[in-house]
Parts: structure tokens; C-alpha cells; sequence
């Protein structure tokens, strides 16, 4: 038996145990498996309808499985109450919208409401000025949600997400709206998350400290640029109509063969200046 993977196993924070979604007679996630380590970003890839925002659903217990578990810190999604599964994980969705006429800062805000009544509740203010700092929206603050442009709808409901403050982040295409600048400084921020350690520190997995600091948290995030997912991500699984068809590093998963077979369209990989991968379209369709 392998003992390593037997005890990335054990801590595993998020787990699916051979997961179906299957909605009206239609089979959107089959049969995925998949383990989410501490201290990893991993990154969900696969084209438009593969069911990524699905598996997604899956792994944070908004969704339950047809057949099949998931489990977060080994427990099953469906035997944790709602406000404790808000205490464990939070989730970004594609869909930024806000009903009423709420300001910034009320709207990240609302990322703290899982700790009220909680100790926790102390570290509201702070956390909300961290988040709002951390993705650079401070001086949006007194704006009114509903007036911000796209982009910046999606920074301030990333900063909601990360003022909740939790483990785990599931985040659903979190750069999509955003120009190059916003895309780098955002990865950079799920990055830093995953790397925060117990004591607050921020641990480098390639440091060779003989005591290395504990994290206990991940970010799972679909991304649909290819080369971000390559720059950021530890690991990446690729989805293709609903089945997880390769899990690994990035080197391991974004071939050209495995991304154009994936893709159906011609791709090149190459390695940009900084030896992180591109992935380039050569603009012929596979027939």
C-alpha cells in the first residue's frame, strides 16, 4: 500500500467518494472521485458545460450527490447544519447580483454573518478591512453594489467571501470579469490563502524548515484561462461532459495532447519567460 497516499487520504479536507449529479434524467457529474489536500490551490478546468460549476456545488454540500458522498474534514456534507458548514467553507458563485441598494462595505459584511453570536464576532471589523484590502476595493467602500461595473462587482463579492473567513474557498470563475492587473493580484490572494498557516503565518510548501508551519486551508477555483491555472495552481483536474478525466500538476495535465483532445480545438503549451506554462490556441478546429 502507498503510505503517503493513504495519508493524504486522511487529510483530505474536501473529499468526493465516486459522486453522480444527475438532474432530470441527464448526468451531469459520473462517478468523481477526488481529494482536496491542505495548504493547495487546485484548479477546476474543462469547457462550457462539463459540469465544473456543478462538482463545484458538490464539494461545498450545496449540492447532493445523486449517488455517491462528499465529505469536508471526513465528515459528510449532509450531516453538518447550514451555519456550520458557513463556518468551513465559502462560496463564490458566477452570479453577482445584489437585490437591494447596499454599499461595499455592507455587502462584504455580509460575508461575516456565519459568526454572529460567536466569539469570532470580535473579528469582524478587521477581517472586513483585510478582505477589502486584500483585492483592492477600499475606496469603492461608499458606492452603492448595483453601480459598480462588472468587474468590480466581482472584486467586492470575492471580498465578501474572504471576510467569512473560512478553511476553505470555492470559488466559481472568480476572474472572469476582471482585466489582466485584477486576475494576477486576485490569484495571488487564493494563493496566499491556501499558504496561511495556524499561527497566521504564511508557510512556502518549498521551504526546507525542519518544522514546517501547519495550514489547514485550500481554495478550489474554476478557471477558464488556461495559463492562470498553470501560473497558480498546485494541481489541476480536467473535466470533460461531467467526468473528472485527469487530476495532477500542471505539467501533468496540461499537455498539448490531453488539453486539444479535451478542448477540441489545436493547442500549444508552451513555457512563458518565467517558466510557468502558456497555453495557446493555434486557431484549427479538430474535425
Amino acid at each position: 500500500m502507498d503510505v503517503s497516499h493513504t495519508a493524504r487520504e486522511a487529510s483530505n479536507l474536501l473529499e468526493l467518494r465516486t459522486v453522480s449529479v444527475v438532474r432530470t434524467k441527464r448526468t451531469i457529474v459520473a462517478d468523481v472521485s477526488l481529494g482536496i489536500h491542505p495548504g493547495e490551490v487546485f484548479a477546476l478546468v474543462g469547457p462550457n458545460g462539463a459540469g465544473k460549476s456543478t462538482l463545484l456545488g458538490a464539494l461545498s454540500g450545496e449540492i447532493q450527490p445523486s449517488t455517491g458522498e462528499a465529505l469536508i474534514n471526513g465528515v459528510p456534507t449532509k450531516n453538518y447544519r447550514p451555519k456550520q458548514l458557513s463556518q468551513l467553507r465559502a462560496i463564490l458563485l458566477q452570479s453577482n447580483q445584489v437585490s437591494f441598494p447596499f454599499t461595499v462595505s455592507q455587502v462584504v459584511e455580509m460575508g461575516r454573518n456565519p459568526w454572529a453570536g460567536t466569539p469570532r464576532a470580535d473579528d469582524d471589523e478587521a477581517s472586513i478591512a483585510r478582505a477589502m484590502d486584500s483585492v483592492g476595493v477600499v475606496d469603492l467602500a461608499s458606492r452603492r453594489f448595483g453601480e459598480l461595473s462588472g468587474g468590480e462587482k466581482a472584486r467586492v463579492s470575492l471580498a465578501r467571501v474572504l471576510a467569512q473567513d473560512t478553511d476553505v474557498l470555492l470559488l466559481d470563475e472568480p476572474t472572469a470579469a476582471l482585466d489582466l492587473h485584477h486576475q494576477d493580484r486576485v490569484m495571488r490572494v487564493i494563493r496566499r490563502h491556501s499558504r496561511i498557516a495556524d499561527d497566521g503565518s504564511v508557510g512556502d510548501s518549498s521551504a526546507s524548515s525542519a518544522t514546517p508551519a501547519v495550514t489547514r486551508r485550500a481554495v478550489v477555483v474554476v478557471v477558464h484561462d488556461l495559463s492562470l491555472a498553470a501560473a497558480y495552481a498546485d494541481r489541476v483536474g480536467l473535466i470533460v461532459g461531467g467526468a473528472l478525466v485527469a487530476v495532477g500538476t500542471p505539467d501533468e495535465v496540461m499537455t498539448k495532447d490531453i488539453l486539444s483532445d479535451a478542448y477540441q480545438v489545436s493547442l500549444d503549451v508552451t513555457r512563458a519567460p518565467d517558466g510557468n506554462l502558456m497555453v495557446v490556441p493555434t486557431r484549427g478546429v479538430i474535425n
